[in-house]
């Protein structure tokens, strides 16, 4: 029978195995795209370091995106108005063109409009938008009328300062004098016409009041309505308990102690507005327990 294996041809002698070390067997083929000839590269000997490869000299270049760039640029106005801006801020600030030169004053009555700018005289000259309420109150503060005080700046050089006084409560008579007084007790003025005040008297005699007394009687007539203080004539405590007025008209108000005074002082303004019986006049208005009250 035939024999089907193939033969096999041989176009050269083997080449015997090299050896190791051998630097015939350290031979490799590459391929270069130069030219495309294949050369020959000498791999590195055993043991030997082996190089880096070389940098990439081509670096591919990818555009920013949208959103960045318009982030970027957003940034960089808003950087350049914040400058902007406080440039413009100092300048008003320490410009002179806004010296003050005008005060005008509101809300004065125990004061003069003058009193109030005299005091006010150092600020002149300062730029208005150094100028505070502080800086106003302090150089108001010996004013013991000022109770609050707001300013205000009206550019180019006017200061506008509106005053709150203290609201007298009554005159304090010590011997001779009179002086007129707020709910604290804090001496307004002194007045030497004491009828033409429509204010109650408080008189402390030859002395000095009691201070508790004296605070007790200013609580009653600080929560008094205008129109109820504007009747009264005189204002007197015997105790802290017991607070007495008396109106122009001759009647007494027996108040009691400084309690419930808000609800006491709106009792009596409704018995003074009910319309009188000439038959029975009314001599005492009793608002001691101000939901029971009593006239007789």
């Amino acid at each position: 029978m035939p024999s089907t294996r193939r033969p096999s041809y041989r176009t050269g002698a083997r080449r015997p195995a090299s050896a190791p070390g051998d630097p015939a067997s350290s031979d490799v083929i590459s391929a270069s795209k130069d030219g495309g000839a294949a050369t020959t590269a000498a791999a590195p000997a055993a043991g030997s370091k082996q190089e880096a490869p070389p940098a990439r000299d081509n670096v591919l270049s990818f555009p920013e995106p949208k959103a960045k760039r318009r982030r970027r640029i957003r940034q960089g106005i808003i950087g350049s108005l914040a400058v902007l801006v406080a440039a413009v801020i100092a300048a008003a600030v320490y410009s002179p063109v806004l010296a003050l030169q005008t005060v005008t004053v509101q809300g004065t009555k125990l004061l003069s409009a003058e009193q109030v700018q005299t005091a006010l005289e150092p600020l002149h000259g300062k730029p208005l938008p150094q100028i505070s309420d502080g800086d106003v109150t302090a150089l108001l503060q010996p004013l013991v009328q000022v109770k609050e005080v707001t300013a205000q700046a009206l550019p180019p050089s006017t200061l506008l300062v509106k005053v709150t006084e203290r609201v007298p409560v009554a005159l304090v008579k010590q011997g001779q004098a009179y002086q007129l007084v707020d709910v604290d007790g804090v001496k307004l003025n002194d007045s030497a016409d004491p009828d033409s005040i429509p204010l109650p008297v408080i008189d402390g005699g030859s002395g000095t009041l009691p201070k508790d007394l004296f605070h007790a009687i200013t609580g009653v007539l600080g929560a008094l309505p205008a129109d109820v203080l504007a009747r009264l004539s005189e204002a007197s405590a015997k105790s802290v308990d017991a607070v007495e007025l008396k109106l122009v008209d001759g009647q007494t108000i027996v108040w009691g102690n400084a309690g419930e005074r808000e609800l006491k002082a709106k009792v009596l303004e409704a018995l003074l507005k009910a319309p009188a019986d000439p038959k029975n006049p009314v001599r005492i208005y009793d608002v001691s327990v101000p939901r029971h009250p009593v006239t007789r």
